[in-house]
């Protein structure tokens, strides 16, 4: 039998006010999908045929809701396992009217593993992941080899792994991973400028103001 797939995500049981805990039940059955079943038919979800870009950790979803909004021509998914991001991304697809943005409620290696088809991602997309920054828990970070393995095989032939952090050493390994992994190449010649296409969050904002730098990696999937 094989062991249990390590999370990459802590639970957090935060407590929901009325407003948030209505817009899961409301919205939840028409904005959000399961992490686990049978492989995901875009069209089917969107009600088109779209590029489809793939977020994970969407947190309060402010960022998402604005990258969706910027760019209609794609189809969003924002994988998000903690109730009060999913429910406060609801209340911004509702208010915004977005029809490019879906989220799927739970763990995304299990979406990824699952759902997403191989070769059918525009981009993946993980703006500063959990860094896990004790060495006993660094088993949980998200990017090591087997994961950025895993992302990479879902996104096409050209399509764009974007990650950012703010850890220094965690920016290192990220590098290192990823410039190991066969089918990915950087798209700059070591770190990417800040990207055009990506919000600045209140988290980016407070990091900056206390002296952290920010490290950003674009990697692109080879032929």
């Amino acid at each position: 039998m094989s062991s249990p797939q390590i999370r990459t995500f802590q639970v957090q049981r935060s407590r929901l006010g009325i407003r948030r805990r209505e817009a899961l039940t409301r919205l939840g059955p028409r904005y959000t999908i399961g992490t686990a079943g049978e492989p995901l038919d875009p069209v089917a979800v969107f009600g088109r045929q779209a590029p489809l870009v793939l977020e994970i950790g969407s947190g309060m979803g402010h960022a998402t809701a604005q990258m969706a909004a910027n760019d209609p021509d794609r189809d969003y998914l924002a994988a998000e396992v903690h109730d009060p991001g999913v429910a406060n991304l609801l209340l911004l697809i509702e208010q915004q009217q977005l029809t490019n943005l879906r989220i799927a409620h739970g763990d995304a290696l299990e979406l990824l593993q699952q759902r997403i088809r191989p070769d059918s991602l525009d981009a993946v997309l993980a703006f500063f992941p959990d860094p896990w920054p004790k060495l006993r828990h660094h088993k949980r970070r998200l990017f090591q080899p087997a994961h950025v393995a895993l992302m990479r095989s879902r996104l096409r032939p050209g399509g764009l792994l974007h990650t950012v952090t703010d850890w220094a050493h965690y920016a290192k390994v990220m590098h290192r991973t990823l410039t190991a992994d066969p089918e990915l190449v950087n798209v700059y010649p070591d770190w990417a400028p800040r990207q055009p296409q990506r919000p600045l969050t209140k988290y980016e904002q407070r990091a900056v103001a206390e002296g952290r730098s920010i490290f950003e990696l674009v990697f692109r999937r080879t032929h």
